[in-house]
């Protein structure tokens, strides 16, 4: 016994090693194998554990290749993979129960086009009618609510938000017959979570026409169902949404607090999960952090997935700046479209606000696009915005005053004025951000808190010392707070 469990445990440890070359101790490795453990080898059969169906999914989509390449390696040709799939459903008591799944490239299996009473009209340009009148079940026009312009298309992914991005498509691609009902995108306000809600429903329209779509807030939901509740109709209420066949709850938050409309959202949320629909449901926290919503309904917001989205990296925030000039047909010089992505860095409604702001000011008083013309902008745009002084704009100065690139401090390189650029970087940090040392440290090549603190005293140490090196600094430290 102990000979096989020993061996089973060993050939997974071979096939990851194997996997960490490939991937290299990425967040990918550790957050999609570091939590699998082997169960059981059988004829060349490898059995691994898994925590979830959503995780199952995951790695047959994206990890499949490398999985079965890994396990012929290590058990020949006839070697193969199963998964054992941890279903923790209070319906069947407080233990977790697993199934097994052998590997497989799933196809998902379409529903026939089921007919409606309802004429979709996507791109009405009228009012929502009153969903709460339908005598008979007489046809009646739902307009989705959905924006064009929210498109997929439009959407730059980045490491910020590259799981919520992939699993919105993939519910888009076969609403409600994957693992991610309901999918809960959170982040803080103004990071994209309701760009990527309403993509979602654009591309479930243009995939599925005949599917009924409606993107709705929180806020326009309780609004409908007090009106429901003062014209003694609820009924035709849940009527109405039980007919949807893709629902979008956007900031479902402002629910918290409104125990009957948590109630008719429960049981409309358990029949269309019932009945194979989807249900998407955006929120600025993530269920466990949720205050004030019913404990059941936090349940059900576990059943599915649920993706953050983060601040975006100056390279996402640079793309997102280019996209929107590229579909305005409107050209800027790489330096200002940098200076505008280094100065806004926790908020993508503020980026795009600013270069708005900076176009109109351009266009009113007809002055050419430059790089004081941004500076003067954003002068004025960030007191109203409390802008803060970030790592990404500080390496940004520092690199440009010795004419290096930014990855540079990140390299391993020891020449000269990068080192000297490196330490002046970790300076600035310590300095005039509020980002700890080994957040310092991360981000400029990786380093630990000690190299952090070894670069300022250096720094300190020169600056005292030597005069030319002294004004270099204090000219850096003005550029950085203009």
């Amino acid at each position: 016994m102990l000979t096989m469990e020993k061996h089973y445990k060993e050939v997974w440890e071979n096939c990851l090693s194997v996997i960490k070359d490939n991937l290299g101790n990425s967040q990918s490795y550790k957050t999609w194998f570091e939590p699998i453990k082997p169960v059981k080898l059988e004829n060349s059969v490898l059995t691994i554990q898994v925590p979830s169906q959503f995780f199952y999914e995951w790695l047959e989509e994206h990890y499949i290749g490398l999985l079965k390449k890994t396990i012929k390696k290590e058990l020949g040709t006839e070697g193969r993979l199963e998964y054992s799939i941890v279903m923790d459903n209070s319906t069947f008591g407080n233990q977790p129960f697993t199934i097994n799944m052998p590997t497989a490239n799933r196809k998902a299996v379409q529903n026939q086009a089921v007919s409606m009473p309802i004429d979709i009209n996507k791109n009405s340009s009228k009012d929502i009618p009153n969903p709460f009148i339908i005598p008979g079940l007489k046809k009646i026009k739902i307009h989705s609510q959905l924006i064009d312009h929210y498109s997929f298309d439009n959407f730059i992914e980045g490491d910020c938000n590259r799981l919520a991005r992939s699993a919105g498509y993939a519910v888009a691609e076969n609403p409600g017959k994957t693992a991610f009902n309901p999918l809960l995108l959170y982040s803080p306000v103004g990071l994209g979570k309701t760009h990527l809600s309403h993509a979602i429903g654009i591309q479930v329209k243009n995939n599925f026409p005949d599917k009924t779509v409606l993107y709705v807030t929180a806020e326009q939901f309780a609004q409908q169902y007090i009106d429901s509740v003062r014209n003694n109709n609820q009924n035709d209420f849940t009527h109405f949404y039980q007919m949807i066949d893709v629902l979008i709850i956007d900031d479902i938050q402002f629910l918290a607090g409104k125990e009957k409309t948590q109630d008719i959202f429960f049981h409309i949320f358990n029949f269309l999960h019932q009945k194979g629909k989807q249900i998407v449901i955006t929120s600025d926290k993530a269920p466990v952090e949720m205050t004030g919503m019913e404990p059941r309904l936090i349940s059900r917001f576990k059943w599915g997935l649920s993706a953050d989205l983060q601040i975006p990296n100056i390279e996402t925030r640079i793309a997102i700046l280019q996209k929107r000039l590229y579909n305005d047909g409107i050209e800027m010089d790489a330096e200002v479209i940098e200076y505008l992505a280094y100065s806004i860095n926790t908020n993508i409604r503020e980026l795009e606000g600013a270069l708005i702001s900076l176009l109109a000011q351009s266009s009113l008083n007809k002055k050419i696009i430059t790089l004081d013309l941004a500076r003067q902008m954003i002068d004025k745009f960030v007191k109203n915005s409390s802008r803060e002084i970030s790592i990404d704009f500080i390496q940004k100065i520092v690199c440009d005053h010795f004419c290096i690139t930014v990855d540079k401090i990140a390299s391993k390189t020891r020449k000269r004025e990068v080192v000297q650029a490196r330490q002046l970087a970790m300076y600035f940090s310590k300095k005039l951000t509020k980002a700890s040392l080994a957040a310092i440290g991360l981000q400029c090549g990786n380093k630990d808190h000690a190299t952090v603190l070894h670069a300022c005293r250096t720094v300190n140490n020169l600056y005292e010392t030597d005069k030319k090196f002294k004004t270099s600094v204090d000219e850096l430290e003005k550029k950085i707070k203009l």
